[in-house]
């Protein structure tokens, strides 16, 4: 038995080196991996004694194994852990922890180039840059990086160069810079598809199209070339992960249900997802209410921890119409805005005060009599307060003036727009008037004329002829009436006195009577007919007089212009449910289909030569909008002449108001 145990005891020790070595990510020596683990498992923990220990072990093996990796990993620890023994210190300690982290900074550069690890001398920058800003020291923390930007550019280490723009572009992320982050992300990429480094080549750049379509708009063109672009380079799980997740949002913004559903429970149902999207579940609980037309409560809403997640919301409430979940969202934005520039400002008063405070303690300055020292700081901090004030004063000059500068440029674009107005009513006014002229005196002369005759003494004209002039008289002075009519319509029309009164109207009836009140303006061998599509009586809510009005408007219109065939109005229910449609068809000369909308212009005609103000189409088309109606030239009519189509609401208050009046803007 006891053979058996020693047995069993030597194959273990025997395999346990090569489990190690299966297990050692490092690739360093097994011994030196064991003192690594132990090293790495308490760097990060402050109140730790044993690190020291363990990591000098490490050095000591790695010289024993003649492993320079593992010596390399030595100083890389030995930085780190100074770096967070300096961040959990107190700011009486700052300088004594700035001069350990450069010196341990130094050291594992100097190593890191004698061993030809170019990893390690950047990944150097790196550790030392995060104490300096988690220690408020922003402005040494960039020259840092800047530092590291050069030296690698002028070495063309292409590694150097990626990572220290990777690291200044989460710098400027963190202090919610998005141009200075945009550009910084924008080198990476440009370095990444230039480059020939397999080590650069390696890196993974989901995360950087991602962050990078974070520094645009939510949902705007450049947003989603990246997102898309992040997706098709994901390989990760992680990474697919992210990509899915903008993905889920875009589908919400553009209300892609079946998409955005698909998305938000491929998120929620991994582990994974909340470990990287805090509140995720609540962003996606809003967007399902949103989506609903519900309004999320405000106690839901302050649950979102993510900037990004809160402006998404808001921006998703505003194109869903709620307007007060999108103020509140953005004043919420506006609050964490004003503490993250609170916050930048307390770094960098931290880190000026701190400067001023080692310069107060240099040697010399010591020496000096308090009341000079206090002299000195009292002129600095006014220097500061007027260079400040200059500054701010400044900003609020240019600001003024560039304000000063929109007022003015707005002001000229506003008279410019006036007179273009001024010109285009005055050449309207001269048109009307000429065109008032020649349509006024045509029926004029004649009624004067054929007054003249009518007055001759008695014998001078047959019974028939007389009643001829009469004729002629009386319905001269109906156009006369027309004008007037279009005139007073128009001008109701524009000062608001214009009024619907609606009751009960008969489809039939009303066709009829339009039809009796415009046949007598016919011209000879034209023919004009009534064609219901079915002969059924219908009543329904409407104006009868506006609809009657219009329809007449339609068939004098087409009486006008149609010199020989037939003028046919017909009417329908099925053409279009719920409203009753009216359709005017002539054997006219018809209507070009650019000039589909012009004529409904005021003052419009296609032949000068034809009788008309050239209003009436246009009154017809207020008087419609005005009633829920639509009146339109049917465009895809070619069997010669022209159709018009005028269609009424059977019930007034189920129509859409605001669709009826901006088709009536866009006309």
């Amino acid at each position: 038995m006891r053979k058996l145990t020693t047995l069993l005891f030597l194959l273990l020790a025997a395999a346990w080196p090569l489990k190690a070595q299966n297990n050692n990510p490092y690739q360093i020596e097994d011994e030196c991996y064991e003192a690594l683990r132990l090293a790495e498992e308490v760097v990060d923990d402050v109140t730790s004694d044993d690190f020291d220990t363990y990591n000098q072990r490490l050095l000591d093996l790695s010289i024993v194994h003649q492993d320079d990796k593992a010596r390399a990993l030595y100083y890389v620890f030995a930085l780190r852990r100074l770096c967070r023994l300096g961040e959990a210190a107190s700011i009486d300690q700052r300088e004594f922890y700035n001069k350990s982290v450069n010196s341990a900074f130094e050291n594992l550069r100097t190593v890191a180039r004698e061993t030809g690890l170019t990893q390690y001398y950047y990944y150097s920058y790196d550790l030392a840059q995060t104490y300096y800003f988690n220690t408020l020291q922003v402005l040494i923390a960039f020259d840092l990086l800047d530092k590291m930007l050069k030296e690698a550019e002028k070495e063309n280490e292409e590694y150097g160069q990626w990572q220290a723009l990777r690291f200044l572009a989460q710098s400027y992320q963190q202090q919610d810079d998005p141009g200075h982050t945009r550009y910084y992300l924008q080198q990476c990429l440009r370095l990444y598809d230039e480059s020939r480094d397999p080590i650069v080549r390696e890196q993974p750049v989901t995360r950087i199209y991602c962050d990078l379509a974070d520094t645009y708009d939510f949902a705007t063109d450049s947003s989603r070339l990246y997102y898309d672009k992040a997706y098709q380079s994901a390989v990760t799980h992680l990474d697919t992960l992210r990509c899915v997740y903008y993905q889920t949002l875009l589908a919400a913004f553009d209300r892609d249900i079946r998409k955005y559903e698909a998305g938000r429970d491929r998120c929620l149902s991994d582990p994974a997802f909340l470990s990287f999207f805090r509140t995720g579940d609540i962003l996606f609980l809003c967007s399902d209410e949103i989506l609903r037309g519900e309004k999320p409560i405000m106690p839901t809403l302050d649950k979102l921890a993510l900037p990004k997640q809160k402006q998404f919301i808001g921006r998703l409430a505003s194109e869903n119409g709620m307007y007060d979940i999108s103020f509140y969202m953005l004043r919420m934005r506006f609050v964490e805005m004003q503490n993250i520039l609170s916050r930048v400002n307390d770094m960098h008063l931290e880190e000026a005060s701190g400067l001023y405070e080692n310069y107060s303690l240099n040697k010399q300055l010591r020496e000096r009599d308090q009341e000079v020292a206090l002299a000195t700081h009292l002129l600095i901090l006014l220097t500061l307060f007027i260079l400040i004030a200059s500054l701010v004063l400044s900003r609020i000059h240019v600001l003024n003036l560039r304000k000063a500068r929109d007022l003015d440029e707005e002001r000229i674009r506003e008279l410019r727009e006036a007179n273009e107005q001024v010109q285009l009513a005055n050449a309207a006014k001269t048109r009307f008037v000429q065109n008032m002229s020649h349509e006024v005196r045509t029926p004029l002369n004649a009624v004067v004329g054929f007054s003249q005759l009518l007055a001759l003494p008695d014998g001078s004209f047959p019974a028939e002829e007389k009643e001829e002039f009469a004729g002629h008289i009386i319905n001269n002075t109906n156009m006369l009436t027309m004008l007037l009519d279009d005139i007073l319509n128009a001008s109701a029309m524009d000062t608001g006195n214009y009024r619907i009164n609606y009751g009960q109207g008969e489809m039939h009836f009303i066709a009829k009577a339009a039809i009796r009140s415009a046949e007598h303006r016919l011209q000879p061998g034209v023919t004009m007919s009534y064609e219901p599509e079915s002969e059924e009586p219908f009543q329904f809510e409407t104006d009868p007089h506006r609809v009657q009005q219009i329809l007449i408007n339609l068939l004098t219109n087409a009486c006008k212009h149609t010199e020989k065939g037939r003028i046919v109005l017909s009417s329908s229910l099925t053409r279009r449910p719920g409203y009753v449609s009216y359709a005017v068809t002539d054997t006219g000369h018809g209507v070009p289909p650019e000039m589909a909308e012009k004529i409904f212009d005021r003052f419009t005609k296609l032949d000068d030569f034809v009788q008309g103000t050239g209003l009436g189409l246009s009154i017809s088309r207020d008087i419609a909008g005005r009633m829920g109606a639509k009146i339109y030239l049917d465009t895809d009519y070619v069997d010669g002449g022209a159709r018009f189509f005028f269609e009424v609401p059977e019930h007034p208050e189920n129509t859409d108001p605001v669709r009826s009046e901006t088709e009536q803007s866009q006309v």
